[in-house]
């Protein structure tokens, strides 16, 4: 059975573990910070494969980025990462085959695989964290696009509020839907909307309340609160009803830390009332905070 290493890469910290071609871990998931200097990330790269070198059969990556069509380089990374992060050549840091994917399809792959999709050869994950990312599952096989691209679900045009996107574009989904999205609304509604100057927040500058404020004021029936996340939630809705009524998936995964404050039968209700094609499900993610590395490897094991 292949052991694979298995790497997740974030712009806070790198998380590796080996796992097997049926997704189980073999080791206990280690943890360091990211380096921001591209240099010492390429060099923590190579420690961390030299560690295992010996003992596996290849090495997979899931990271943040748009990664070719052959699974070997990122292609254009995220702000997040160390200028020159898509210089690395990560073929060249093991004498072993190393596979490369972009973290939200990997994750993609490991719910049709192990997780709550699984079984499901139509399937989508949305990723719902800081920003926006998506993975689609098609006839059971992963959408890559022309170019390796393909599945940028974040960057779909969903709104004409005017709202700056982190991609410096305006009105993508992930600008609206992600938790910085709901961090924007909040702002916005407060310098609207009457209930703020009855809320719990009215004392606070409008750029300074959070997501976990907004949260915190949900639990407290704070209305102001109330209100900035029905839009988000709407928000959110609209882009989930634009990807069923495209791809006429079985099923909607919702992963990613803004996925635990959503009820999904109500989310599920409002989509299937405003689509076109079949009912759709949508389900909370199953396959972990690990689920890129684990996804990364099943890819990674069913290549070579």
């Amino acid at each position: 059975m292949k052991k694979i290493l298995a790497i997740d890469v974030g712009g806070t910290k790198l998380v590796h573990a080996l796992i097997n071609e049926q997704g189980d871990f073999l080791t206990t998931p280690e943890k360091v910070l990211t380096p921001k200097n591209i240099e010492e990330l390429k060099k923590t790269f190579e420690n961390i494969i030299n560690k295992y070198e010996n003992d596996i059969d290849l090495t997979a990556f899931a990271t943040a980025g748009a990664i070719n069509i052959t699974n070997t380089k990122v292609e254009s990374s995220t702000p997040n990462m160390p200028d020159g992060y898509n210089s690395i050549d990560f073929a060249k840091l093991s004498k072993k085959p190393v596979y490369v994917e972009n973290d939200a399809n990997a994750a993609a792959w490991a719910e049709y695989k192990v997780g709550a999709a699984k079984g499901e050869d139509n399937t989508i994950t949305v990723t719902l964290g800081t920003g926006v990312g998506g993975g689609f599952i098609v006839n059971g096989k992963l959408l890559r696009g022309k170019s390796g691209r393909g599945g940028e679900v974040g960057s779909m045009k969903t709104a004409t509020r005017g709202r700056i996107c982190t991609c410096r574009r305006k009105d993508c989904w992930e600008s609206y839907a992600s938790g910085s999205g709901l961090k924007f609304t909040a702002e916005e509604t407060a310098i609207n909307c009457e209930t703020f100057k009855s809320s719990i927040y009215k004392d606070k500058r409008p750029k300074d309340i959070t997501t976990y404020d907004i949260i915190n004021g949900i639990k407290m029936n704070d209305e102001y609160s109330l209100k900035v996340f029905n839009i988000w939630k709407n928000d959110l809705i609209k882009g989930l009803i634009n990807i069923t009524n495209i791809f006429d998936p079985e099923s909607i995964i919702i992963s990613g830390g803004m996925g635990e404050f959503i009820d999904t039968e109500e989310i599920e209700k409002a989509v299937n009332s405003e689509t076109v094609v079949a009912p759709v499900k949508i389900k909370l993610a199953k396959a972990g905070n690990y689920s890129g590395m684990i996804g990364a490897a099943l890819l990674a094991a069913e290549k070579y």
